[in-house]
This record gives structure tokens, C-alpha cells and sequence, in this order.
């Protein structure tokens, strides 16, 4: 059967992420793909839908154009004022896309293959089938709504090919003392510690995934030891960037620093001033 998949990829990977899974893009790709091939399903195209602004996502997009996936890009929420801007953005983006493929071009598939959760989604599965075509859903196992189990089949296969794929086991509390200190160096040596610097380096020298630093930075702004600033940095296009201070007021930060309190202080004053 002709397929295209659609994935609304921020409610699989907060599912995902409540189990300690986490998938990179190509792992996921690897597995629809499986998946279609273990039902003897041609999966012609894979449409994914994101807020690629989030701070997991930095960089993925362009990961998921090399596995020749579709990417839409779908703001939501603005990273610094936490505010709303587009309520149900993902849902209404994706039902366009897929009632598009109806309307234009039909015959190109037979089964759309919807990667979500969300039972928001029961609508567009409704228009779906009244074209006369097939829709099922897959998800992670405990986090799909109940108003979608009618269109779940075959769960197991899936959930078994995220099992055998995962990253498992990480507890991102074993790396904080020494990500605490990584920054804290990064912090004497850099006029500022851009994000995507923090998250290389910390890559690099603990020996993680991008997806398990992520993981350790989300612990360490949840915990009040670390705080992410918009810097302004005339050099760039956009006249700005994000950054990450420690929290100097945190006893934890203060005794993984020591002898750097002073120096850390001094740059945190500094940035802050000029900020």
C-alpha cells in the first residue's frame, strides 16, 4: 500500500521522554521505515511537524532533511518570554498538509500513518476515511488517547522497534556536579558560553549524546543552578543569541566551583551589565 507517515513529533518525544526514552532523528526514521516494511507498506514520504525553536530540538531539523524527511517548522512559543503564540499550532499545520494531499493528490496514497497521541487528531482521521482511505495510528504505549485506540493496531511492533533503538537508563542527576564544573571553565575562558557551545562541549568531555546533555541541561535550569539569557552580539545576523550563566547563588554551584566562585562572578557581573 502506498504510505505517508505524519508525525507530530513534540507529543511522541514528551512521551518518549517520560519513559527515559529518546529516539535521534535517525533512529526514528529507522524505525517507520521498518515498520512499513514489516506490514509490506510502500512509505513513500514522511511529513514532520515541530517547534524547532525548542531547546531539544536545536539543530534537528536539519538532521531530519538528510533522511529526506519533510520538516515544517511550527512556532509556537517564544524561548525567552514564555508566551503563547499559536494555540494548537501543530494540529492545524498538519491537518492542512494531510487535506492537501487529499485534495490534490489522492492517488499517490492509500494509508496515512499518523505518529501522535494527541486526540485532537480524531477529526482529521474522520475526514480521512470518509475519501475512502486507510489511516492508522501509532505512539508510545500509555500515552495515546483514548479517543484514538478505535485506529491503533499493531502497537507491539512499534514499541518493540523503539525498545531495540533507544537511548535507556540515563540519569541526567550523575553528570550535574561535573556539567556544573565544564561551564564554570567555559565560563573563565569564553566572553560567553553560547548554548549551542555549552551543549558540545559538555558532548564532548562527558562523553554523552546530544539528546542525554539536553537532559542535563533541562535538570540543571529546573533546579535554579543555571539560567539562559538572550545575549546581544552585534557580529551575528540576528543581533543576538542565547546564552547560559550559572547561578552563582546556588550552594551547589558554589561548592562544585570553589576556587573559581570569584573569577565566575566577575563574568557573570560582567554579562549581566552589559546585557
Amino acid at each position: 500500500m502506498k504510505t505517508i507517515a505524519f508525525v507530530d513529533y513534540e507529543n511522541i518525544w514528551t512521551g518518549l521522554a517520560e519513559r527515559g526514552l529518546f529516539l535521534n532523528p535517525e533512529q526514528l526514521v529507522y524505525i517507520l521505515q521498518q515498520y512499513a516494511d514489516y506490514f509490506d507498506n510502500d512509505l513513500s514520504a514522511i511529513y514532520l511537524f515541530a517547534n524547532f525553536d525548542r531547546e531539544e530540538f536545536r539543530h534537528m531539523q536539519t538532521a531530519f532533511e538528510r533522511t529526506n524527511v519533510f520538516t515544517r517548522h511550527i512556532y509556537g512559543k517564544s524561548n525567552f518570554s514564555k508566551t503563547d503564540l499559536r494555540h494548537n499550532a501543530t494540529d492545524i499545520e498538519l491537518m492542512l498538509e494531510a487535506q492537501e494531499i487529499l485534495l490534490t493528490r489522492p492517488a499517490t496514497v492509500d494509508l496515512f500513518l499518523l505518529l501522535t497521541g494527541d486526540g485532537d487528531f480524531l477529526s482529521l482521521i474522520r475526514k480521512i476515511r470518509s475519501w475512502g482511505k486507510e489511516v492508522q495510528v501509532i505512539g508510545v504505549e500509555g500515552s495515546i488517547s483514548q479517543t484514538l485506540q478505535p485506529y491503533c493496531s499493531d502497537l507491539k511492533v512499534f514499541n518493540q522497534l523503539i525498545a531495540s533503538c533507544s537511548e535507556t537508563g540515563y540519569q541526567a542527576g550523575q553528570d550535574l556536579e561535573q556539567g556544573i564544573g565544564i561551564i564554570g571553565h567555559l565560563q573563565t575562558r569564553l566572553p560567553y558560553v553560547a548554548s549551542t557551545k555549552a551543549r558540545a562541549a559538555l558532548s564532548t568531555q562527558l562523553g554523552r549524546s546530544i539528546s542525554q546533555v539536553k537532559e542535563l541541561i533541562k535538570l540543571l535550569l529546573k533546579e535554579d543552578m543555571l539560567f539562559e539569557r538572550e545575549h546581544p552580539d552585534a557580529s551575528l545576523k540576528i543581533g543576538r543569541t542565547k546564552i547560559y550563566l550559572l547561578n552563582l547563588e546556588n550552594s551547589k554551584v558554589k561548592d562544585v566551583l570553589g576556587a573559581m566562585y570569584d573569577e565566575v562572578y566577575q563574568r557573570n557581573l560582567k554579562l549581566i551589565r552589559g546585557s
